[in-house]
């Protein structure tokens, strides 16, 4: 083990070893003989001149030159390495996804990540926020990695991307700011390689709003057709639901229903231009 003279010329040494995320454990490692409360003072120090970022639980992410000034490194740098050192599933989802894929219409504010536990508490950091969003399955065979400056990140791929948009439909903003996100989703997904286990994922009022916003909304007529052919084929059977969940209160036959999707209109979704 290579030996330092201070936790600051071992910090300053780990992009060179390409590295740009630490833990507190790591140097009490490498720095046994260091009093615990040295090591913190030290840590604090080093986020003060903005050498270093905290995240939390012990992690932290060196600051590279380009974004020294405010001393904020974006989530997307050292997300996978963070949910690596927790041990947990994730991908990145809802709005950020569709940025990656290109649906950008609006940049996302806040980092959104899908996860396997409800243990993790959202996180604001120098006004970024991380949010986490609890998924009891992870499905691994939509997920994508998409390569980053430190390597790589796990991302919904368009299809899942677009089913979370409307299953999270609080997370994403309202249903609205969902329809206006796919609009330009659309262009890139395929639902044609989609099998029985990617319905299993979701429950069917999902995959109706989905089908009806596609169908309707966006005039994506091939690409709603084709999701209406699998989910038929994978057994789903269609019952009404509404556009918006709403209390028992209101009274839903006084709404249309559209045909195919079964879909009670109780809302009229609008797209921004």
């Amino acid at each position: 083990m290579e030996k330092y003279s201070t936790i600051r010329y071992w910090v300053e040494d780990l992009p060179k070893r390409g590295k740009n995320t630490f833990t507190q454990k790591e140097i009490e490692e490498h720095f046994p003989a260091l009093p615990l409360q040295h090591i913190r003072n030290t840590l604090v120090r080093l986020a003060k001149k903005k050498k270093i970022q905290s995240i939390g639980r012990g992690f932290f992410v060196i600051v590279p030159v380009e974004y020294g000034l405010k001393g904020i490194v974006p989530p997307i740098e050292y997300i996978d390495q963070m949910m690596k050192y927790l041990n947990r599933e994730y991908y990145v989802g809802l709005l950020n996804a569709a940025a990656l894929h290109g649906a950008a219409h609006q940049q996302p504010q806040e980092f959104t990540l899908i996860v396997d536990t409800n243990n993790l508490r959202d996180k604001v950091k120098k006004g970024v926020k991380i949010n986490f969003v609890a998924k009891k399955n992870i499905p691994a065979s939509l997920i994508k990695q998409v390569m980053t400056k430190n390597g790589y990140v796990q991302v919904s791929n368009p299809e899942l991307t677009a089913m979370d948009l409307i299953l999270y439909v609080r997370e994403t903003g309202g249903i609205n700011r969902a329809a206006t996100v796919l609009d330009e989703l659309a262009e890139v997904m395929d639902f044609s390689y989609i099998g029985q286990d990617f319905f299993a994922c979701f429950n069917v009022a999902v995959v109706q709003r989905l089908g009806y916003i596609l169908d309707d909304i966006l005039e994506q007529k091939e690409l709603a057709d084709m999701l209406y052919q699998k989910a038929t084929a994978a057994g789903i059977h269609f019952r009404k639901y509404p556009v918006k969940v709403i209390g028992k209160e209101e009274k839903l036959s006084a709404y249309p229903v559209n045909d195919k999707w079964k879909i009670i209109i109780n809302e009229q979704i609008e797209i921004d231009e």
